[in-house]
Formats: structure tokens, sequence, C-alpha cells
């Protein structure tokens, strides 16, 4: 089965500086925004890791697990991407991919999901990105873990961008088309959070 092949993954592990505080905390409606996200990804695989910095148990189920960045330093996604894979590893899990989700993005669409996982089937590259109205979505990602290696070498050579890294490798993009772009509403401040309030339901 392909839930048995791809490790969902919660990436929360910024330092929030623009927020002002932990976001992956803070209520929206009636959850966390972590909790969102988590909420619609749980029952999607066998397994999901959280990587986040903060000493906080977000969720204590038996098939969530918690880990911190490889690399200290707060050094963005790349490195709990990579930080992910560590832990397959370290682990000795089966994976062959990892499934990326923001902890940040609550109004997503759990459609989605299926479309990302139906990629390990669908193509020959080792990364893979949603594209919805032009903009691509790097946080929202497959991630093959045959590029584990290549991403350790590029990060201790100062890759820090998604964007930038995903170039470098080349990608599959994955397109949605919705017309919904607060679907993809990114919550970085709490102006976000008040704009995000108005489109939730």
């Amino acid at each position: 089965m392909i839930e048995n092949n791809i490790l969902g993954v919660v990436l929360a592990g910024g330092k929030s500086q623009r927020f002002g505080s932990d976001k992956a905390s803070v209520k929206f409606g009636d959850k966390s925004l972590i909790e969102h996200t988590i909420s619609k990804i749980e029952n999607k695989f066998k397994e999901i890791l959280i990587i986040s910095n903060s000493d906080k148990n977000y969720f204590k189920k038996k098939n969530i697990f918690l880990t911190k960045d490889v690399i200290d330093g707060y050094l963005g996604p790349l490195v709990g991407v990579l930080s992910a894979m560590d832990w397959i590893e370290k682990n000795n899990k089966s994976y062959k991919w990892i499934a990326t989700f923001p902890c940040d993005t609550p109004l997503f669409d759990e459609n989605v999901i299926e479309k990302i996982k139906s990629y390990t089937n669908k193509t020959n590259k080792k990364l893979c990105f949603l594209k919805n109205n032009n903009k691509r979505h790097n946080i929202f990602g497959l991630w093959s873990l045959e590029l584990k290696d290549i991403l350790l070498e590029d990060i201790e050579n100062g890759f820090r961008k998604v964007e930038e890294w995903a170039n470098k490798i080349g990608c599959e993009i994955i397109e949605i088309n919705s017309e919904n772009d607060y679907n993809f509403l990114n919550i970085n401040t709490k102006e976000d959070l008040e704009e995000a309030k108005k489109n939730f339901k």
C-alpha cells in the first residue's frame, strides 16, 4: 500500500519571529494551528512525524512522533526535511518517501493529500510540489529518501531556501487549479491570522 511507503511529516521547527510567539500552538477556532494540520493528515498515513524545536509534546498518540532538527540554529525547512529522513534511518523505518505539510496553513483542502501521495506512482523525479494559480507551494511536497545525501551536502554548503534547492534538483509539479487562494494562506503574522479567520468556517 502507498500509505506504508510514505511518512507524513509536519514541519513546525521555525522560530515564529514574525508572529512573535510559537504559532504552532496558537488557537484558530477550537484547535491550535498544528492541530488543524494533524487532524487533516492523521488518518491518511500510517505514522506521522512532527519536526519541532519546542519541548512541547503536542500529541500523545502511538502513531505520532516528535523530533527536533538534526542541525541546530533554525536553518529552515530543508533542515526539517533532512531531520525527517534522519529519523527514518535511525529508527529503521522502511519509508521511501516523506510527504511534508506546514503547521501554519490551516485552510488547505484535504483532497490534496491523496493527490500528493499518488505521485509516488506517477513521477520519475525525486521531488514533487503542489502548484496553484501559478504559485508553487514548496512545503506541500513529496520527497524521495534518495535525496538525503545530496540534501545534507547542499545544506552544509549553504543552501537554505527550498525554492532555490528545488530548482537545482528539479521537481515535478502537482497542479491543483483551485480558485480559492486562501486555502494556501500561510500564517506568518498576527495580521495573517486575522485574514485566515475571515475565510474559516
